[in-house]
């Protein structure tokens, strides 16, 4: 049982090392700010969360203490991404807007266009 415990944490540092690896060359690497912006949000937040799960099982299994601290910074690395991704991808279109074409939007809701820029949504107080 303890091999594959050991197993376990071993395989779970090592995948999350290679999230973490991809996602730093991507950051670096992509060309474009949106581009680079999925990295650190997707790939990073996946190494980082598979490190952190395998240091709360190592100390489950090995140790007998469950860490609540280290399920918090997990738990806060899952939300806090995604949020702050979203964030910096909302001022890149609004400072963007005027240079780039933005493709129009769905006809599932055509009296609203995009969410951050809608010149229409703004003269009808929709905001």
């Amino acid at each position: 049982m303890e091999f594959f415990a050991e197993l376990l944490v071993a395989a779970l540092i090592v995948v999350g090392a290679g999230f973490a690896l991809v996602g730093s060359y991507g950051l670096v690497k992509l060309p474009e700010m949106m581009m680079r912006l999925h990295t650190p949000t997707k790939a990073t937040t996946l190494g980082v969360g598979s490190i952190l799960i395998a240091s709360m099982l190592y100390f489950l299994l090995f140790e007998g203490i469950f860490s609540i601290h280290q399920l918090l910074i997990t738990l806060f690395l899952f939300i806090a991404a995604p949020l702050t991704a979203h964030m910096m991808s909302k001022v890149y279109i609004h400072r963007h807007s005027q240079t780039q074409q933005l493709p129009p939007p769905s006809r599932e809701r055509p009296a609203v266009g995009w969410a951050t820029l809608d010149p229409e949504a703004e003269q009808l107080d929709l905001k």
